[in-house]
């Protein structure tokens, strides 16, 4: 196989999961939040719902996730991350939980991630 037929994990419109895990979020001033641990892609659509935030801990230790709507994401190419129009204390205190208590992404949780941060439940996540 030619060296051009290979298949890349990033175009210029798409990229690959494995990509996206670990880049880092910015708030608008540029502090880092965290980093993007995974996201959810709801299964009928095919579409990213939401990006889930590792912040806290050290080396990944300790951490806590912060689920935020995927559409709050903005990519920065200067910043090789993502911007949220979020702050530290809204993260915080929005919906996050640890690595031994994560919880049921159904509708009602949908409904409260969408809700802390001002986000439209048009299609939030199925039962």
């Amino acid at each position: 196989m030619a060296e051009h037929d290979i298949a890349r994990d990033e175009t210029t419109t798409l990229i690959g999961s494995d990509k996206v895990e670990g880049t880092s979020v910015f708030d608008p001033s540029g502090d880092k939040l965290g980093s993007i641990h995974n996201f959810m892609v709801d299964k009928k659509s095919g579409q990213a719902k939401y990006a889930v935030l590792s912040f806290g801990g050290v080396l990944g230790m300790g951490a806590d996730y912060c689920p935020v709507p995927w559409q709050s994401l903005t990519y920065d190419t200067n910043k090789n991350g993502y911007v949220v129009d979020i702050d530290k204390n809204t993260l915080k205190s929005g919906p996050r939980y640890n690595a031994n208590d994560e919880p049921e992404y159904d509708r009602a949780y949908g409904e409260t991630i969408n809700g802390h941060y001002g986000m439209d439940n048009p299609d939030p996540l199925h039962a």
